[in-house]
């Protein structure tokens, strides 16, 4: 069982914080002065890493306009699917120098590839780990050939079925990958909440064994956040400079400070998960003299005995539990009590069993 990988150092699991993943994606809109904004504003945020997307549209389909390759609804509708990948994608000749970015701004970079040319690419830069994305979760020659690698994988599961997504984690093992995770996925841009089932995410623990997170299409952080309170351990989501910016991915997409949200809260959320703990927690010692216990409500000489008119349950907190109320009540004083004054078993006769 898979409880626990590292990508460049960091761990990641349910006994570490959430590792937030910035997806890039085509949010740059073709500037490569935006990728590296992105990147610095990533940092900034607190994301633990940042990724692109590694693809031509030449490696990720044919140039044709025939139906099969028109995309005709959605967020992209009336563009083939060359047209799109053209429009979206990041040139191979920027990797070098975002690598080069995000290593001095301190921020783990690393890509989605798609297709085996583009796994040589992200070796020759040294990527520290490589994310299989939804739609290619079924190409297991292209997860094997990752596998082979030697890096940590990340298979993302949008549309794949129970028995798709354990093919993709058979081929990734069969192919070598010994640190593997997956993330529980819906590929609709934007898609819903209501879509995302998130109970889904401990049984995709239970099920499969490994690291599980989630890859959050939705337009907020609500979803990501109740991802974390039930076991996500990675959490994506795309991120831009600018929501209204036109890009492919802009409109599904979160801004800085939005991202920053996400990386206090998804950090917030698993602290407060913490432990199975029924015993006092240290912010609870200041509020204990404040609960309720038992206090004389009138004056009574030595010898006279408690009844339900000299003794109530109030705060503060400085005298018996109010569960002795019943075996107090008949008891004796050994010494004058004043009002107001809480009550102890040294000021009875009969605490320690005795006769009333």
């Amino acid at each position: 069982m898979n409880k626990k990988i590292a990508i460049a150092g960091r761990d990641i699991g349910i006994d570490v914080p959430p590792y937030v993943i910035a997806e890039m994606s085509a949010n740059h809109n073709g500037n490569i002065e935006a990728a590296f904004k992105i990147i610095d504003e990533a940092k900034k945020a607190g994301a633990d890493a940042v990724k692109i997307q590694t693809y031509t549209a030449d490696t990720i389909t044919l140039k044709s306009d025939l139906p099969d390759f028109q995309i005709k609804d959605g967020l992209w509708a009336g563009r083939t699917l060359y047209e799109l990948y053209e429009w979206a994608h990041t040139p191979w000749d920027w990797h070098a120098p975002l690598f080069e970015h995000a290593r001095k701004v301190g921020i783990t970079i690393f890509s989605s590839p798609f297709d085996t040319t583009a796994v040589d690419l992200l070796e020759d830069l040294n990527a520290p780990a490589y994310k299989i994305a939804s739609f290619e979760a079924v190409d297991l020659p292209l997860i094997r050939y990752v596998a082979g690698t030697g890096k940590p994988m990340i298979i993302s599961t949008g549309m794949a079925d129970a028995e798709e997504i354990q093919e993709a984690i058979d081929a990734a093992r069969a192919g070598g990958c010994k640190e593997l995770a997956v993330l529980h996925c819906v590929s609709g841009y934007p898609a819903p909440a209501e879509d995302y089932n998130l109970r889904t995410i401990p049984d995709m623990m239970d099920r499969y064994g490994l690291v599980t997170g989630l890859s959050d299409h939705t337009l907020d952080n609500t979803t990501a956040i109740a991802g974390v309170a039930l076991g996500a351990a990675i959490i994506e989501k795309h991120f831009t400079l600018d929501r209204s910016g036109d890009g492919p991915d802009d409109s599904f997409s979160l801004e800085p400070s939005e991202m920053a949200a996400l990386c206090q809260g998804a950090r917030i959320a698993w602290l407060a998960l913490g432990k199975v703990d029924y015993g006092r927690k240290s912010s609870e010692q200041g509020s204990v003299k404040f609960r309720r216990s038992l206090y004389f409500i009138k004056d009574l000489k030595k010898g006279e005995v408690i009844t339900a008119d000299s003794v109530r349950s109030v705060r503060p907190g400085f005298g018996l539990e109010p569960k002795f109320l019943e075996w107090v009540l008949g008891c004796k004083v050994n010494r004058d009590v004043a009002a107001f004054t809480p009550v102890s078993n040294d000021c009875l006769y009969c605490w320690d069993g005795g006769d009333k």
